[in-house]
């Protein structure tokens, strides 16, 4: 060995601590697009927490964790629909498990899916019933876009919601918090 390795003190100005981690979007993020004749991507229901247009036909709707709100996609190329389909979807907190859904970031809880403009007009119906009554669809207990999604899938009527429903689930809400 031809030299010797000598230890030389750190000082505690070099010493940097490391970069506290990115904090965590806590909105999850939908982006909406409209051309005419060909996609129209939009909330049918829903309370955004925040909104940015992008361009004349590209916006971005932000919604804070815990929210409700309906996705509705269409498309169509030069033969016709391509894309017919709603998603109820409940936005996620950081952390919370999710399930990934396309112009939706990160993802959400989806309460309720539905393809093919037959499936999608009933849902579109549901929730016109469910406006009728007064009660913004965000409001809906998530159980019941649950059952709507789970009875259309195997080809039933679902059960109308109703205001007795609703107050049982406002009072049952009350109770978890």
């Amino acid at each position: 060995m031809t030299g010797t390795s000598v230890s030389q003190p750190i000082s505690r100005a070099a010493v940097r601590p490391a970069p506290a981690a990115p904090i965590a979007d806590p909105l999850t993020h939908v982006e909406l697009t409209w051309i005419e004749k060909r996609i129209e991507n939009r909330i049918r229901f829903g309370r955004p927490a925040h909104a940015q247009t992008i361009d004349g036909s590209r916006r971005i709707v932000s919604f804070a964790p815990g929210c409700v709100f309906a996705f509705m996609r269409w498309a169509s190329n030069d033969f016709g629909t391509v894309v017919s389909r709603i998603d109820i979807v409940r936005a996620v907190a950081p952390g919370e498990g999710f399930q990934t859904l396309p112009f939706v970031r990160p993802g959400g809880e989806i309460l309720l899916r539905a393809d093919g403009w037959p499936k999608v007009e009933k849902v579109l119906q549901h929730i016109d019933a469910v406006e009728a009554l007064h009660i913004h669809g965000a409001d809906v207990a998530p159980d019941h876009w649950r059952h709507v999604h789970n009875r259309l899938t195997v080809g039933h009527t679902p059960r109308a919601y109703t205001l007795e429903r609703h107050q049982a689930w406002l009072k049952r809400r009350e109770c978890e918090q």
